[in-house]
């Protein structure tokens, strides 16, 4: 399984990189090939090439703030594959939104 996710919070600084982290050790502990874009106060790192989406199972968008280059997961949105959470749930609940993911996948 590949999920992708894109995460950016008001100020761009802590929550942008916890909901990161978060994701990213949740997913390795599942064995998930992930990947998460940042947009921060230090701009756009990791960035998420088109196909990477494309391929991607599941994309997440953990998100307080609108984003560069949203319109790359239209797909993913109107298939049903794309779930949109403020940063915070990332953080604080990231078991419970892997499993979401996991889910949508099927």
């Amino acid at each position: 399984m590949k999920i992708v996710a894109v995460s950016a919070c008001t100020a761009g600084i802590a929550h942008t990189y916890m909901a990161q982290e978060a994701l990213m050790e949740e997913c390795k502990k599942r064995g998930i090939d992930c990947k998460v874009e940042t947009q921060g106060g230090m701009g756009i790192d990791n960035e998420l090439e088109q196909d990477e989406i494309d391929a991607a199972d599941v994309a997440i968008l953990a998100v307080a703030v609108s984003i560069e280059m949203e319109d790359r997961f239209d797909e993913k949105r109107d298939a049903g594959k794309l779930i949109e959470v403020n940063p915070s749930e990332a953080i604080k609940n990231t078991a419970a939104l892997i499993d979401r993911a996991e889910e949508l996948a099927k």
